[in-house]
């Protein structure tokens, strides 16, 4: 009988403990609850300076921001963005809204982040420069940009991606929704390719209920993105507007919930921290299960602590064990389905993304919240093992 949790256990709640409703009421009180005010303007300046990027424009989500950055980034229509596989779907989702394609590459089985080598394979005999464009042999399309989507709190490995952006002279637009405060060789993640987005939504490290952010140290880069998600607004008295914009923006009352959350970042880091490393003591050295990876090259925030699951040494799999914590009040979830899987991207093309598939079928997250207790952990680590040892 696997043992019985009183109450419900979230995956990643948020954790609001701090000077949000103080940054509230003040917008209430003082009226600027919309688009524009002090607030919007400040969050903006303490991410660019979390990230260590030269500039930061808020947006209302993530999505937005990464399709914001696609169109900064010059993908245009009919363009090609090679861009993870094993994701969840935004950053996929916009490139199509940029009318481009995207071409999906596969995860590698250490850390379970965007595979280089097939990156690079692609690129040297998939694709061939004709008349300055670097062209996909199988579409004819141009190959515009590289979007790595950094998953679960870990970097992908940048430093072979930005060495091949620079050699077939490509953007590199960082989805870096997960990872906030995460570090790949003592650099922040978000400021190491071209442009970075964020997501504030409510179950990332920080949220401002919903939003996101994008970082650049390119200031036209950054005053483009700005321009686009106000409106492309070139006069605000007569209305005139010079392009297609969009009504993009974030709320103050969001920016000021998110000032309140980034002053506990800190804190919010060492509770995900802690958590990992009671999971890893918890659940380490039992056959056929692999505890969450961390690269001597990263700096992890471990945003959902995410374990594998061998079917065959297990005597079961991923999905029955979910089902059994869930069953006891305790939520968890399986990686998202590979996109190039998704029958919403039936038509685009992929890599030999193999090791993506295998992971799904393993990987399991389990709860992550930074408010998780030490009694709620060890409640999920002892129905975890009672659920893993039970058999068909």
């Amino acid at each position: 009988m696997v043992h019985s949790v009183k109450k419900s256990i979230a995956l990643s709640a948020p954790e609001i403990r701090g000077n949000e409703w103080k940054y509230i009421k003040d917008c209430l009180d003082s009226g600027w609850v919309s688009s524009v005010g002090a607030y919007v303007d400040r969050f903006e300046q303490l991410v660019a300076t979390a990230v260590g990027t030269r500039y930061a424009v808020a947006t209302c989500n993530g999505t937005v921001a990464l399709h914001t950055a696609l169109l900064v980034a010059g993908v245009q229509p009919d363009d090609e963005v090679l861009v993870s596989t094993l994701t969840f779907i935004a950053p996929v989702n916009a490139i199509r809204y940029a009318n481009a394609w995207p071409v999906f590459v596969d995860a590698e089985r250490d850390y379970w982040q965007l595979d280089t080598a097939k990156l690079a394979d692609f690129l040297r005999n998939g694709c061939h420069r004709i008349g300055g464009k670097l062209l996909n042999r199988s579409s004819g399309r141009c190959i515009r940009a590289i979007l790595p989507v950094h998953i679960l709190g870990h970097p992908v490995d940048m430093d072979p991606v930005l060495s091949l952006a620079r050699e077939y002279q490509l953007a590199v637009i960082e989805d870096a929704s997960e990872c906030l405060g995460s570090r790949y060789r003592g650099r922040a993640v978000g400021s190491l390719g071209d442009i970075a987005c964020l997501s504030f939504n409510g179950n990332k490290i920080i949220t401002t209920g919903g939003g996101g952010m994008i970082v650049t140290d390119k200031p036209d880069w950054a005053a483009r993105a700005k321009y686009l998600t106000t409106q492309a607004k070139d006069d605000p008295v007569e209305f005139v507007h010079g392009a297609i914009g969009y009504n993009y923006r974030l709320t103050n009352i969001q920016a000021a919930m998110g000032c309140a959350q980034l002053e506990r970042l800190s804190s919010h880091l060492g509770s995900k921290q802690r958590i990992a490393g009671r999971y890893q003591d918890g659940l380490s050295g039992v056959p056929g299960l692999t505890v969450m990876p961390s690269a001597p090259w990263a700096q992890a925030t471990f945003w959902l602590y995410t374990i594998l699951i061998e079917p065959n040494e297990s005597g079961s799999d991923s999905r029955r064990i979910m089902r059994e914590l869930e069953s006891n009040g305790i939520q968890s979830r399986p990686l998202w389905q590979p996109i190039h899987k998704s029958p919403a991207h039936a038509n685009c093309q992929a890599c030999h993304c193999d090791t993506a598939e295998w992971l799904n079928a393993r990987a399991l997250s389990l709860p992550s919240s930074v408010g998780l207790s030490t009694d709620d952990q060890d409640s999920v680590i002892r129905c975890l093992l009672e659920a893993y040892g039970q058999r068909s």
